[in-house]
């Protein structure tokens, strides 16, 4: 039973506490976050309302703080002075990892910059699980979500399809149908799974080669997480850089290691390692 859990008493640190929430089920949040909520002077929420379901079931009383994109930037100063005065604040997501496609992210960087101490706490997260069932390549992108205007939404489709690697999307029910037809024609090669209520008692994966992938009927509230397999490249064909090769790793080049740079853009030796290199070379020195 969780209320005859005892953490080992321990000291905790003031600072933010990044604490990862379930994505579906409530049963899957850990002893540790738990007892570092229960703990926390204030708990930064998205949606006051939904984190109360969670806390109000686990006994947590701590004051609760709506943060959420909408009103995040004005809290900046209320929040770095609570910490500079010594408060214990954890930060959560309705579900999964805080900053992960959520609110957190300022925070984080002005914390980083006052010397604030930030601790993670990990759990639940629906990209890997998504990614753990998927049967695709450990390799793996994660975008996010779409942007809204096509324009956008097609140029990063284009630029993502070149990666050899699963890619990771999340996106609501409403809009699925409506990227299907995108979808199709930048992956048409690949697999692809989608996935809805993970964790709870209706979670269903919808596996399927995005070629003869159809319009979905989808009610459900929530997001989605889609994951699309690596691409197969004909190993024997050798090509060259091409513009949009190059648009990639520039974008890339103060982001990951060479190595990795390598490896994103290889496609299964379609393309000459030493050639990419020497690209990367060629942008570092530019810089």
């Amino acid at each position: 039973m969780i209320r005859n859990y005892q953490l080992k008493t321990e000291k905790i640190k003031k600072g933010l506490y990044l604490v990862s929430t379930p994505i579906g089920n409530l049963g899957d949040i850990t002893f540790r976050s738990i007892e570092i909520l229960k703990k926390s002077d204030y708990i930064l929420c998205e949606d006051t309302r939904v984190s109360k379901i969670l806390l109000t079931k686990y006994e947590i009383n701590s004051k609760l703080i709506a943060n959420h994109k909408f009103n995040e930037k004005k809290n900046i100063s209320k929040i770095l002075g609570m910490l500079k005065s010594g408060s214990i604040i954890s930060m959560i997501s309705d579900a999964g990892t805080p900053s992960i496609s959520d609110p957190g992210t300022i925070l984080i960087n002005e914390c980083i910059s006052n010397n604030i101490e930030i601790i993670p706490l990990p759990g639940p997260s629906s990209v890997l699980t998504a990614v753990s069932i998927s049967g695709f390549s450990e390799k793996f992108f994660f975008y996010g979500f779409f942007p809204e205007k096509k324009k956008n939404l097609e140029e990063d489709l284009q630029n993502l399809s070149l990666l050899n690697s699963s890619i990771v999307f999340f996106i609501s029910p409403k809009k699925i149908n409506k990227i299907i037809p995108s979808l199709k024609f930048f992956f048409k090669d690949r697999k692809i799974v989608i996935c809805r209520e993970m964790t709870k008692y209706y979670e269903e994966f919808i596996r399927s080669e995005i070629n003869d992938l159809d319009k979905l009927d989808l009610k459900l509230k929530g997001e989605l997480t889609i994951v699309i397999s690596e691409k197969k490249f004909d190993n024997k064909i050798s090509q060259s850089l091409n513009e949009s090769d190059k648009r990639i790793i520039s974008q890339m080049i103060n982001k990951l290691s060479i190595k990795e740079i390598i490896g994103l853009i290889n496609y299964n030796n379609r393309i000459s390692k030493k050639e990419i290199y020497d690209y990367c070379l060629k942008l570092k020195n530019e810089v």
